[in-house]
């Protein structure tokens, strides 16, 4: 049997441990520490509104070249898909018969002119002779009217020497603009016609090319309620510059500037189409490329950015941002998410300067709970992302 002191011990060790034991579970049942999440703070900044629109391409001019005058096309004087110059002959036609007919219609002017000299000469004649009753009134007049015929005559005659003449500049079929010119639809021994509705070739001019960008009617209304009521700045020179990216993907290396948009809305797009003029020395813009268009509208002087990663949606599929509160409590908000600019998104209603924005750890923060807010930029978690940001956009 232990005597009295052993018990003694036994019952303090007992009651120590159990004292013991009591204060660990206080420790463990205690509530956690908050969570730690990444914020931003957003203040106003100042930036360029730019439309991402889809495009074609157009020519600057278009010729279709057709003959004037009908004939055997003798030869071709062009290479396909080579420049050529305003005034360079692309054709020849068979000129023979106009040059047949240019003679004949100067040999009819010669004949009308001496028929001329002989009517004036009688005219003068019978001037004095008039005076002296030597002749009859009526054979005077008859001789004036004689003279003013044949002067008529000559004039017509020259009227169709130069018609023959023409024809047979004719039979030279130029180029009416610089540009490139295609391929050749008629080949050597082929009959044309002056009346005939097929060109024997297209001449494009492509420095400078249009660009025929196409925009929605709502988004056009809405811009100009934005620069109405000052929200958004024109451009300083009032024109809007305009950037291209290619089908490929590339941007092209020339900016061009918008130069004219309709006058009405397609009532079957609902868009209206605005053309931009860009230079094209090194002929990369052909007619008819898709692209897109980045169109400069204007300037917002306080806007306010949220990165991409900090906004979510809802079951109703609205935009949704999570803020810390002046508690530190976390509260949703519905916010008007208006585009996307930079990999950030541009919030037009539902947020203020100043609110903090979570941008991570957003599965950690639940509306109504407490949260330690961190700046992004001192966030472990904001480095990690970035870097494999950085890591998806290398690859």
């Amino acid at each position: 049997m232990p005597n009295k002191n052993e018990v003694f011990r036994l019952a303090a060790a007992a009651v120590g441990a159990a004292l013991l034991l009591a204060a660990c579970g206080k420790e463990q049942g205690g509530p956690p520490p908050p969570p730690e999440v990444a914020v931003i703070t957003l203040q106003p900044r100042k930036i360029e509104i730019t439309d991402q629109l889809p495009g074609r391409t157009t020519a600057y001019r278009v010729a279709e070249v057709r003959p004037q005058v009908t004939g055997i096309v003798q030869r071709r004087l062009f290479s396909e898909g080579s420049e050529v110059k305003a005034g360079d002959q692309l054709f020849q036609i068979d000129a023979a018969s106009y040059r047949a007919a240019l003679n004949s219609a100067e040999a009819a002017l010669k004949r009308a002119e001496a028929q001329a000299v002989s009517a004036r000469l009688l005219e003068e004649r019978y001037g004095p002779l008039i005076a002296a009753n030597a002749v009859s009134k009526q054979e005077n007049d008859d001789a004036i009217a004689a003279s003013a015929r044949a002067a008529a005559d000559v004039a017509a005659a020259r009227a169709q020497v130069e018609t023959a003449r023409i024809n047979v500049v004719y039979t030279q079929v130029l180029s009416p603009i610089n540009g490139r010119i295609g391929r050749a639809l008629v080949t050597e021994g082929a009959l044309v016609t002056s009346q005939q509705q097929s060109p024997l070739a297209t001449v494009q001019q492509l420095d400078p090319i249009y660009v025929d960008i196409t925009q929605s009617s709502t988004e056009m209304l809405r811009l100009q309620r934005q620069l109405a009521n000052g929200e958004l700045l024109k451009t300083a020179d009032n024109q809007a510059e305009v950037g291209l990216t290619l089908e490929d993907g590339s941007l092209y290396g020339e900016r061009g500037r918008l130069k004219v948009s309709e006058a009405s809305v397609d009532p079957s797009t609902g868009s209206v189409v605005l053309r931009a003029e860009f230079p094209n020395p090194k002929r990369e813009l052909l007619p008819g490329m898709f692209v897109r268009a980045q169109l400069t509208r204007g300037t917002l002087s306080a806007a306010l950015l949220v990165p991409q990663r900090g906004v979510s949606h809802n079951p109703k599929g609205d935009a949704t941002v999570l803020v810390v509160e002046q508690d530190d409590k976390v509260a949703e908000r519905v916010v008007t998410a208006d585009r996307a600019i930079n990999g950030e998104w541009l919030v037009t209603a539902g947020l203020n300067a100043g609110d903090r924005v979570i941008v991570d750890g957003l599965q950690k923060a639940k509306p109504g709970s407490p949260v330690k807010p961190v700046p992004a930029a001192e966030s472990a978690n904001d480095a990690l992302q970035a870097g494999a940001t950085a890591e998806v956009v290398k690859r």
